[in-house]
């Protein structure tokens, strides 16, 4: 349901206050505790944070994907870390029970994923299985009234913290494809579910990951997603679309904080008796960086609209994610180069940047399986919606 634009204006005015008064001044803190202070989980639980993408009717704010992607392009504005403690209860972790839960597990999960009370997690990846559906090992067996599962799942995030999990399994043992797997909801502390040391990480220090390991794990056929086997894929792939488009927002958002950090660095740095930002070669790195952030930001409301009008946007939103996360990438590069020395000193915080954001060409989808799902697309359009 959109806000009015007042409404709006107000929420966007007060999450850039929010990232700009209480985020900002804690980056360098939380990167080096590995830890983001519970007082701003708090406060991003009473902001609704936590529910921006959940329907109201399930204690959410039910944002449209247009407003969605504006709050993301406000809290892009500091380190990626502090969205990604939000992310999956907006994205993955909540929105396959948005589209395909029954109404039971929608009443019992989502009231408490909207109020940051649970934090969820999404078990897909695996040690041998990624982007390959047909490689997913972790095995689900009905018995009785429940499944029991084992396997193990990798690079989770959020899973030390996690609440609920939403583990993906086949459920179809002959199967060597994604029609055989299922999607469930697994309570943390359920016997049989463990979680592993947490990942030591190249960036996003202070948002976590680690393994989830399923051993003779009991969970209620009451749980399985949607109450139907095989349907697992399906609901993941239903949930890419906003998932791609929330992800290149927070991408434009880091980008302009970046640009802007930039400009202020070289209007200030002095070199042969002027600032910096006077040499047309920084200044090309500066127009650089700005066009494509603007081409990013332009591609994402464009696609964002068109998603809330009901029209398929599918290969647009891989398009934004692909673009926006090689986009952020250069502007990073760039902004290490403008600050020189300084951008490889820690104090500057340019190299922590550098770092996090290339963690956007790799999760939700690499940028080689975006250009796929883009040509496939564009082979499959031509052929007259046949596949080649």
């Amino acid at each position: 349901m959109a806000l009015d634009p007042d409404t709006l204006r107000q929420l966007l005015d007060t999450v850039a206050r929010f990232v700009r008064e209480r985020l900002v001044p804690l980056e360098h803190k939380v990167a080096e505790d590995d830890a983001i202070p519970m007082d701003i989980a708090d406060a991003m639980r009473e902001m609704g944070l936590f529910g921006l993408s959940i329907p109201e009717d399930y204690s959410g704010l039910g944002l449209t994907m247009a407003e969605e992607a504006q709050v993301a392009f406000e809290l892009g504005q500091t380190s990626p870390v502090f969205r990604s403690l939000i992310g999956t209860n907006n994205g993955i972790g909540s929105q396959g029970l948005v589209i395909d839960g029954t109404d039971e597990q929608k009443r019992k999960y989502l009231p408490q994923l909207a109020s940051g009370a649970m934090i969820s997690a999404f078990a897909l990846t695996e040690p041998e299985a990624g982007s390959d559906a047909g490689a997913l090992r972790t095995s689900a067996r009905r018995d009785g009234d429940h499944y029991v599962l084992n396997g193990t799942k990798r690079f989770i995030t959020n899973a030390p913290h996690a609440g609920l999990f939403t583990v993906f399994a086949r459920t179809d043992a002959d199967s060597r494809d994604s029609r055989g797997v299922s999607a469930f909801v697994v309570e943390a502390g359920t016997p049989g579910l463990t979680v592993g040391a947490v990942d030591r990480k190249m960036g996003q220090k202070g948002g976590h990951t680690a393994d989830v390991i399923l051993e003779d794990c009991r969970v209620p056929a009451l749980n399985l997603i949607g109450g139907k086997e095989g349907q697992g894929f399906k609901t993941a792939m239903k949930v890419l679309d906003r998932g791609r488009l929330h992800i290149s927002a927070v991408c434009v958002g880091v980008a302009e904080r970046l640009i802007r950090d930039s400009l202020a660095y070289a209007m200030e740095r002095k070199q042969f008796g002027q600032p910096i930002a006077e040499f047309q070669l920084i200044q090309a790195m500066l127009a650089d960086s700005r066009m494509e952030a603007y081409a990013g930001r332009c591609m994402v409301m464009e696609t964002a609209r068109a998603k809330d009008t009901g029209v398929d946007v599918s290969t647009d939103a891989a398009c934004c994610k692909l673009f926006c996360s090689e986009m952020v990438g250069r502007v990073a590069d760039r902004a290490v180069q403008i600050h020189g020395g300084a951008g490889y000193i820690a104090d500057y915080g340019v190299e922590r940047f550098y770092r996090d954001v290339r963690l956007f060409r790799i999760y939700e989808g690499t940028s080689q399986i975006q250009q796929l799902v883009i040509a496939r697309a564009m082979i499959r359009d031509a052929n007259g919606g046949r596949s080649a």
